[in-house]
């Protein structure tokens, strides 16, 4: 499969989490913002590393990702993910991003079209 990457929006925190060695029992989770990675990883080594593509980055073991994700998953207790974004620099960039995303689906959304695949 090689090189595998994954962004993750939670509402507190940006990650992109990437598998810098095929096969490797470790993951690189990489943040733009300071304190990112903690939120999710509070024991983590973050490094801060300028002049590459996301500021912070830790090595992470692959099951602890995971796991991480799991339990971020099972804890969701909201209806409406961009409204449970409570920092508004971070909930301006996802509000962004969801338009963008939306350009991908065959419908914009809350438009009504006809025949198959119309929302309804």
């Amino acid at each position: 499969m090689g090189f595998q990457r994954m962004w993750i929006c939670l509402n507190n925190a940006f990650l992109s989490v990437i598998e810098p060695i095929p096969g490797s029992d470790v993951l690189r989770v990489r943040a733009r913002r300071k304190g990112d990675i903690e939120k999710v990883f509070p024991d983590a080594k973050v490094q801060r590393t300028p002049g590459r593509d996301y500021l912070y980055r830790a090595e992470i073991d692959r099951e602890l990702v995971a796991q991480a994700m799991a339990d971020q998953v099972r804890n969701i207790s909201y209806g409406n993910f961009k409204d449970s974004v409570g920092n508004k620099k971070l909930h301006d960039a996802y509000a962004r991003f969801w338009g963008i995303m939306a350009n991908l689906q065959e419908l914009r959304p809350y438009s009504r079209g006809r025949g198959q695949g119309a929302l309804l």
